[in-house]
């Protein structure tokens, strides 16, 4: 086995110095013609044909987006508030301050105007043809124990993800549903929604009824957007066990593959969509997708590496070892000496999908960070979670001061260095 490994690593290395030798100097790929917006129709819906992401007329589409992140799945360093540390911890103090109808009455004024349709007609108009869209399980459940968030008919409320596909639909805009959270959480990060939970995987009562409450989620939003053409791909479930050591990612994830329960899932709900699972933060952590028989599936890699050999050496390693499968970056930022020129090369000429962390931002510093492509003006009002008055808070999630074009601004890096990779 340590000799196959040095031996692997040897060639991965061969081909790295090859790949310099033919991405120096090469072109960038010439963008699709734009046509006027019509609205999806069933032949915009995606597939895997013979490694590639195609409509159903046989056209490969390479999808070239951007994430919501910071909307329907709190994280502090992106959203206006202060005195929280997780969107778990924010909802736990306003329903403990103002009570269950008051507190999500709060989040719903977020929820409406943190992504709007300028929003969308932005994102249209800057030349992406996706989004990515986290949320977590809070967004469909009152509490851990299954209770559902209703609408005024009784029922089963999504309404969050029908209106940004439905809008996305209309602009031609491709929607990747990421469950960013999901119940007991998949990993100790405070951005899947509760810092350490991870709770998702233990082998106890509990851990089950969080996975049977994640195959409900999934078989529900499956179901639900079945047969859509807006829908791209389901994202199973985002960077499961990112902060902890690389043997636990393979123990949790590909050996007890957690991932195969979810797609089984989903495939019982949905035959025909996209599913798109995550090698975090190491290739090996993902089985071939040959060797568990899955079929229409996309393997996604998040690189924040600090440096431009790093990064396009780890998307070669990626695209070398799943070879049967495309590959799609769902989440990246020139981190430190990486450069914006590099990651656009390495990936379309390793024919990536791709999505920029993040569209929108206020944390301090955002007015001009590479980590948004519109950040927070100086001096941004944020919610004071645990001494604001009811008023102050939803003022401060009010149309007025969450508003993209008056309270926002272009970081000056989208016009630069993303626009011409478009």
């Amino acid at each position: 086995m340590k000799t196959f490994k040095k031996t692997f690593c040897l060639l991965l290395s061969l081909l790295m110095v090859l790949s310099v030798t033919v991405f120096a100097g090469a072109e960038e790929e010439t963008t699709e013609e734009s046509r006027e917006v019509t609205g999806f129709t069933d032949e915009d819906m995606l597939t895997v044909v013979n490694k590639k992401i195609c409509n159903q007329k046989g056209e490969k589409i390479q999808l070239k987006g951007v994430n919501l992140g910071g909307w329907l799945i709190f994280e502090d360093w992106l959203c206006p508030y202060d005195e929280a540390t997780d969107h778990y911890d924010v909802l736990e103090k306003l329903t403990a301050r103002f009570g269950t109808e008051k507190a999500y009455a709060l989040l719903d004024e977020y929820y409406d105007n943190w992504i709007t349709e300028y929003d969308l007609d932005q994102i249209k108009e800057m030349g992406f043809n996706c989004v990515r869209v986290p949320f977590w399980y809070r967004n469909f459940y009152y509490d851990d124990q299954g209770t559902k968030i209703l609408d005024e008919n009784g029922e089963w409320d999504f309404s969050r993800l029908d209106w940004v596909v439905e809008e996305c639909s209309k602009r031609e805009l491709y929607v990747v549903l990421d469950m960013h959270g999901a119940p007991g959480f998949q990993s100790d990060a405070p951005h899947n929604g509760k810092g350490g939970g991870c709770g998702l995987y233990d082998n106890t009562e509990e851990g089950e009824y969080y996975r049977q409450m994640t195959d409900e989620l999934w078989t529900a939003i499956a179901t639900r957007f079945k047969g859509n053409p807006a829908v791209a791909m389901y994202d199973l479930l985002n960077e499961p066990m990112c902060d902890v050591q690389c043997g636990e990612v393979e123990r949790r994830i590909k050996n007890e593959s957690i991932y195969t329960r979810l797609y089984n899932t989903v495939r019982a709900a949905d035959p025909d969509h996209i599913i798109t699972m995550e090698c975090i933060w190491t290739a090996l952590a993902l089985p071939h997708a040959f060797t568990k028989g899955w079929k229409n599936v996309v393997y996604q890699v998040h690189f924040y590496q600090n440096s431009d050999f790093i990064f396009t050496f780890f998307c070669l390693l990626t695209k070398i070892y799943h070879f049967d499968v495309p590959l799609m970056m769902g989440e990246f930022y020139p981190h430190k000496k990486t450069t914006w020129e590099n990651c656009f090369k390495t990936m379309n000429k390793l024919d990536y999908s791709w999505f920029l962390w993040t569209y929108k931002a206020t944390g301090h510093g955002m007015w001009s960070s590479d980590w948004c492509l519109k950040g927070a003006k100086d001096g941004f009002w944020r919610a004071k979670i645990e001494t604001g008055t009811y008023e102050e808070i939803m003022e401060a999630w009010s149309a007025e001061r969450l508003n993209t074009q008056t309270g926002f601004q272009d970081t000056g890096h989208f016009a630069r260095d993303v626009e011409a990779h478009i």
